[in-house]
């Protein structure tokens, strides 16, 4: 028996959606499925931790009073200071000048060291907002309604009137609906949200079937 071959070259996909939409679960679904992941959230989290340089030029960028006594950072007040209030959009704007560059550094790390014949996919919040489409085979939206979104969020423990400031800090349903490849609604239970990435894998994202818009 000859020795195992990859078909063709890796493929990178992105998976979007404003927070609370469900993008994550449907990444999770693609990763059980052999898929190379990268989730942007979860590296935001790491380089955030006490050691990392990232956290220290927060912690400079808008109080030291962000870091509780162990050196780790209080999550909470740093969103109410950014999220909340006027000039959101300009506080926005300079953490993410700061988190940015090194979450993608490290997303694409793990994505380019992808297996050839892979799929690669990047979770991505923020993919219009870093100007990033363009570097993606196919970007998969994944969608829900603000209000949905709001209650899943304050499920995680986040307030309404914060969930809501960060939704609208980000893009628009319609903006994202301008640079999809494929569209999931999630509107309905966690099961039939798995039931759609699955068939979302099947159909389109296994490695002998071709992307197209």
């Amino acid at each position: 028996m000859g020795a195992p071959h990859a078909k063709g070259p890796r493929r990178i996909i992105a998976v979007s959606g404003g927070i609370g939409s469900g993008k994550s679960s449907v990444t999770r679904v693609f990763a059980s499925r052999g898929a190379v992941t990268a989730d942007a959230d979860a590296i935001a989290r790491q380089i955030l931790e006490p050691g990392e340089p990232a956290l220290s030029e927060v912690a400079r960028a808008f109080g030291g009073d962000l870091l509780k006594e162990d050196g780790s950072l209080d999550r909470a007040l740093l969103a109410s200071r950014v999220f909340g209030g006027e000039g959101a959009s300009e506080r926005v704007a300079r953490l993410n000048a700061i988190t940015h560059p090194v979450i993608e550094a490290r997303a694409w790390s793990i994505l380019r060291g992808a297996p050839q014949g892979s799929l690669a996919v990047y979770d991505i919040p923020l993919l219009i907002e870093g100007d990033h489409v363009d570097r993606f085979d196919a970007v998969i939206i994944v969608d829900a309604p603000i209000e949905e979104r709001v209650k899943r969020l304050e499920g995680r423990g986040v307030a309404p009137e914060d969930a809501r400031a960060r939704i609208r800090a980000q893009a628009s349903s319609e903006e994202r609906w301008a640079i999809a490849t494929i569209w999931i609604d999630n509107e309905g239970s966690a099961e039939d949200l798995e039931e759609v990435a699955r068939l979302v894998y099947e159909r389109w994202l296994t490695p002998d079937v071709p992307v197209t818009d």
